[in-house]
């Protein structure tokens, strides 16, 4: 993590006062929290609707926070205590990144999509661990907020940093590229999340391309070749490109694919041995290839990858099959959801062999626009009747999914419901050993509660 006197800070962004008497104060780590103030941290107040972080200021530095931001016109700044005053802490935070990140000697990795940006960092660092030190973006902190807090928490003998990159709106992935440098960029691929924000599948893939904009020269390019909003805006690009996907179009694809309980088993183009993926849902494959990619152009072996897929494990909530009370099976893949991810699930319970019952528990999909009511109902009515027993849907527009997924399977075997514990009731009727159960819904329904109460 960033380890700096005041004075150096002082040289990295614009500072509004006299550092001179705390100037050979040093500051690990930043933190915008003092429930989880760290001895010595910078502490960044953010000034909100309800909160105002300067309030806590004293509170951080009294709990052994080393100095703090403080915005320029708060009044009563406590000037005794080792204060940057700043113009505005969010614009010093992101400017302080930015400083950062040029000292650094490292290769910056950024990935961005509508689907699978963090299954893709997570696979994408397993297999650069095999070779070098790597970090990661954790948790979800992909904004303009978190990719900059990430970017402070390098350490300065970092080999390659894998940065995730999210957006609701134009503009947003551009200043993360541009501040973050990547030497490699990977587009996973371009679904319907933030329809209601950019208006078209057309305006999100000129979004979730402007990660190329901070690309540094000679840099990598990995994109979902089988996408032709992606295919058609960057074959007259000039650099080095890879694509990935299903088509033997593409630089790298799978032969063939071989799914379980466990995993994937696949083989690829151009290389016999097969790969090992402990990670549910063929389309789990496709993210890593893309990871593989990035991986080989950074000179790890096909022949190694195998040792990074063995010691994968993902971010909570994606695909994560765990045991219920009953001793069903539960697939949780509760941390969010598009018409895209919400048909590569229901197909992974559709083709997982050695179940005596499937049943799919869905919820609202959210940030979808103008045709959210379509998008759900498709949803319900491309399930196969043959494959999934119970289909249990939980919101308002999970009353659209039910819908249409009574146009297919008979009556007794859809069930709406707007109440989560109605429906928790209902489920644990029908869950016994033998039972499949996924539960899949955007983050705002939190339907990890349902996958808390079966277990």
């Amino acid at each position: 993590m960033i380890q700096r006197t005041l004075a150096q800070i002082a040289k990295m962004i614009s500072v509004e006062n006299d550092l001179t008497a705390f100037a050979d104060t040093v500051i690990n780590g930043v933190c915008i929290d003092t429930r989880k103030i760290s001895r010595g941290n910078l502490f960044i107040p953010f000034k909100g609707e309800k909160v105002d972080g300067h309030v806590y200021v004293e509170e951080a530095i009294n709990q052994g926070a080393a100095a703090a931001f403080w915005q320029k016109g708060v009044p009563n700044p406590p000037l005794h205590l080792p204060i940057i005053v700043v113009e505005d802490p969010l614009v010093a935070l992101q400017e302080l990144a930015r400083s950062y990140r040029n000292e650094l000697k490292l290769n910056v990795i950024g990935i961005t999509g509508s689907n699978g940006k963090t299954t893709t960092k997570d696979m994408t660092a397993n297999l650069l661990a095999l070779k070098y030190k790597v970090q990661k973006t954790e948790g979800n902190y992909n904004n303009h907020i978190g990719l900059p807090l990430t970017v402070l928490n390098l350490d300065e003998d970092t080999d390659i940093a894998i940065l995730e990159m999210g957006m609701s709106a134009r503009g947003e992935i551009q200043f993360l590229t541009e501040l973050a440098r990547p030497n490699a960029v990977i587009i996973t691929n371009i679904g319907e999340s933030h329809l209601l924000d950019l208006g078209s599948r057309e305006g999100i893939a000129e979004a979730k391309l402007e990660i190329i904009s901070g690309l540094q020269e000679n840099g990598l390019i990995v994109y979902h070749g089988d996408e032709p909003l992606l295919k058609n805006r960057l074959k007259s690009f000039s650099g080095n490109v890879k694509t990935f996907g299903r088509s033997n179009e593409n630089d790298l694809y799978p032969v063939e694919i071989k799914q379980s309980e466990t995993g994937n088993v696949f083989t690829i183009n151009g290389y016999d041995e097969p790969f090992s993926l402990p990670v549910l849902g063929t389309h789990n494959v496709l993210n890593a290839l893309a990871a593989m990619l990035v991986a080989h152009f950074f000179g790890v072996p096909f022949k190694e990858m195998n040792a990074g897929f063995s010691s994968l494990k993902l971010t909570n909530m994606r695909m994560e099959l765990v045991e219920g009370g009953n001793g069903e099976k539960i697939i949780n893949d509760a941390y969010n959801a598009s018409p895209t991810s919400m048909n590569a699930a229901i197909e992974l319970v559709s083709n997982l062999e050695g179940f005596a019952k499937k049943i799919v528990v869905l919820g609202d999909m959210l940030e979808l626009g103008p045709q959210e009511e379509e998008f759900h109902f498709k949803i319900g009515q491309s399930i196969d009747p043959e494959k999934i027993d119970l289909v249990l849907t939980y919101g308002r527009l999970g009353e659209k999914i039910a819908a249409g997924a009574a146009t297919v399977l008979t009556p007794e075997r859809v069930l709406s419901f707007t109440d989560k514990h109605e429906l928790i009731a209902e489920l644990k009727n029908h869950t016994t050993n033998g039972t499949l159960v996924l539960v899949k819904a955007s983050r705002g329904m939190k339907l990890e509660e349902i996958v808390t109460a079966l277990r």
